[in-house]
């Protein structure tokens, strides 16, 4: 009667576990490796992002005032700002 995969594996995997030996504080050097370069990660990111907002934002004021005084501006009606009086005939709310 020959033996199932399942049941060769699990003694093959078991013989290859027992011979490994966990050594703690192998474990913790690399989990303390992998939080500082996580860490690092999220500060590149963080600085990386207000980067981009700072030139967005620098680029955004930049364009607004490269318009020259005769441009037109948009939605802007200059008709009623030299009115001389208030219309008549409108009673205030």
């Amino acid at each position: 009667m020959s033996r199932s995969t399942e049941e060769k594996l699990r003694e093959t995997l078991g013989a290859l576990a027992a011979g490994i030996e966990a050594d703690p504080p192998v474990y913790r050097k690399a989990r303390a490796e992998w939080r500082r370069r996580e860490r690092r990660r999220r500060l590149v990111l963080a600085v990386l992002i207000a980067i981009v907002f700072a030139l967005a934002d620098l680029i955004g004021l930049w364009a607004l005032n490269q318009t020259r005084d005769h441009d037109p501006i948009i939605f802007d009606d200059r008709s009623r700002i030299h009115q001389p009086e208030p219309a008549t005939g409108v009673i205030p709310p």
